[in-house]
């Protein structure tokens, strides 16, 4: 098996290029029936975020196929024109991107957390639709674990390092304080949870859109005031700044509706979806400043944030080849369960006469002969895996090939 991975980023395309790589929960689930049907994938763990999309996938080590065939394929993209934005990466390379992706080193703001909620519900996400297998099981699971220990053991960034607050750090840089401001923030999944959130710590007047079938049960934060979605476009000239952060393929907001509106003040628009939840054509209305996440990428390494990054490298390592001695000895792992295996059967039929002039009824042998079974078992074991410790691996590896001979596994 070989763990593989293609996907674009924020550092290999723009907002609207990520747009057309985008996949809403819905999609998710036909492309993981399109990767099951495919014979030489065994395992899928599809990724999406707003800064990234990737397929993780465990194929056949032996077999030549292309996964970007299907890849391109599924989201009726051209590949000769947008293969350029892709990036490829197998084996090693694609485990230390998990990793680094984990610890949030790959992230557009280094060190940032939701990217750990992410890969966790990406994870739950491939069990549901039952398409991950157990190599890509144990690499999710090892990466998180690292990003955890990553978090807790150094200092990548403060504790505002979200887009959002990174969005509000750079507008307070600008002279905007949202302070007294009203806040509408469209949308109530996580991104726009944390958005109303992070506008009510600096003492914004914040309020939520819900959709009206939901509002029932959708859990918004304490102290946010709540609205239908529908009522969006009348109340919007009361706001000061817009935050639309949703998961719908569609603009929440339209130009052409938003020009019919009359606009008395000035109102500044945030982004944070995609593909795009704001038409951008409607910076081009007077008193209207629009801005996406990509406009708010700002990289400020300091020395400090440098060394913090080089111990989370060594952390990182550490964990990786926690998952590469795994891969690694997984096949000699299942091997050496069949020695095991085949060297207590052995030895039960080697006692087969002894058993018959036992004086004891079958029911006392048949016991007797799991005791001595079981005892086989955990001796070979006991002897298997103190070779594997004191032995070289060539040297192992040729004990583990005659004991195949021997027992024909």
């Amino acid at each position: 098996m070989s763990v593989y991975m293609l996907g674009v980023d924020h550092n290999t395309a723009g907002l609207d290029i990520r747009s057309k790589f985008s996949l809403t929960n819905k999609n998710k689930e036909k492309a993981y029936e399109l990767i099951k049907s495919i014979p030489e994938i065994r395992g899928c763990v599809i990724l999406s975020t707003c800064n990234r999309m990737e397929w993780w996938l465990s194929i056949e080590e032996e077999s030549d196929y292309d996964p970007s065939e299907a890849f391109f394929s599924f989201l009726n993209l051209e590949k000769d024109l947008y293969k350029k934005y892709v990036y490829e990466k197998n084996g090693d390379e694609a485990i230390e991107h998990i990793f680094r992706l984990a610890s949030g080193l790959e992230s557009q703001i280094i060190g940032e957390g939701q990217i750990l909620t992410q890969l966790v519900e990406s994870l739950q996400g491939a069990r549901l639709a039952y398409a991950t297998d157990h190599t890509l099981e144990v690499l999710f699971r090892l990466s998180i674990t690292a990003g955890k220990r990553v978090r807790t053991e150094t200092d990548l960034s403060s504790a505002d390092n979200s887009i959002i607050h990174t969005a509000l750090n750079s507008l307070k840089e600008k002279g905007v304080s949202v302070s007294g401001k009203k806040c509408l923030v469209i949308g109530n999944g996580m991104m726009g949870r944390l958005s109303a959130s992070a506008l009510l710590e600096r003492d914004a007047e914040v309020t939520v859109t819900v959709r009206q079938y939901r509002s029932g049960v959708v859990d918004i934060p304490k102290g946010c005031r709540r609205i239908d979605y529908s009522e969006r476009y009348n109340v919007l000239p009361e706001y000061d700044l817009i935050v639309s952060a949703t998961s719908s393929p569609n603009l929440t907001l339209k130009h052409e509706d938003i020009k019919k509106l009359v606009i008395e003040h000035p109102i500044i628009m945030i982004d944070l979806a995609v593909p795009r939840d704001i038409d951008p054509d409607i910076s081009e209305i007077p008193d209207m400043t629009l801005f996406d996440i990509d406009d708010f990428f700002i990289d400020r390494r300091s020395e400090k944030l440098k060394n913090n990054i080089l111990k989370a490298e060594g952390i990182l390592k550490e964990e990786s080849d926690i998952f590469r001695e795994w891969y690694e000895g997984r096949d000699i792992v299942a091997l050496i369960s069949d020695i095991k295996e085949k060297s207590s059967k052995d030895l039960s039929i080697r006692m087969t006469k002894v058993f018959k002039k036992l004086p004891m009824d079958d029911r006392e042998k048949e016991a007797l002969n799991r005791e001595i079974e079981g005892a086989a078992m955990r001796m070979m074991n006991k002897l298997l895996f103190g070779m594997r410790s004191r032995l070289s691996d060539e040297t192992f590896s040729e004990c583990i090939d005659v004991m195949k001979e021997i027992y024909r596994t």
